[in-house]
């Protein structure tokens, strides 16, 4: 694997805020500012650097829903440098993973902006399944773990 995750910490926080998508790719995911928020707010989501060597390239958050035994997938963002590379494939795959561990975990959920073709191609790629539901503008879609 080419990627790993890192903790966002004091070190590292400014390169992730500095990390940016593409002008047309803005409106499909939440600033990682934002997304460092809410994960404090919440204490549940774990907000995490992708790295290629030394060199962050990307962000992801997840988290583990006990009492539905669900994994939820709540950001996938790769800076526009480094995009169509696969990093955005191994960090989902590294999540599921991590994921996959618990053993508690059943399903896998993840959504993505209705008009967002590329992100649905992958989950899709990846084994997940549309449930029907739109949240919040974004299609809803389930990975089956066990």
């Amino acid at each position: 694997m080419r990627i790993n995750l890192r903790k966002i910490t004091m070190e590292n926080f400014t390169q992730c805020l500095e990390l940016t998508l593409a002008k047309e790719q803005k409106k499909f995911v939440a600033s990682n500012m934002y997304s460092l928020a809410e994960a404090k707010a919440d204490g549940v989501s774990i907000p995490l650097g992708i790295y290629h060597g030394d060199t962050m390239v990307g962000f992801t958050m997840y988290w583990f829903d006990e009492e539905n035994e669900m994994g939820w997938i709540d950001r996938l963002m790769v800076d526009e440098k480094y995009q169509k590379k696969g990093f955005g494939r191994e960090t989902m795959i590294e999540v599921i993973r991590r994921l996959k561990e618990n053993e508690k975990c059943r399903k896998i959920r993840t959504s993505y902006d209705q008009q967002n073709d590329t992100a649905g191609k992958l989950y899709e790629s990846l084994g997940f399944e549309k449930t029907g539901e739109i949240d919040d503008g974004e299609v809803v879609c389930i990975l089956q773990v066990k």
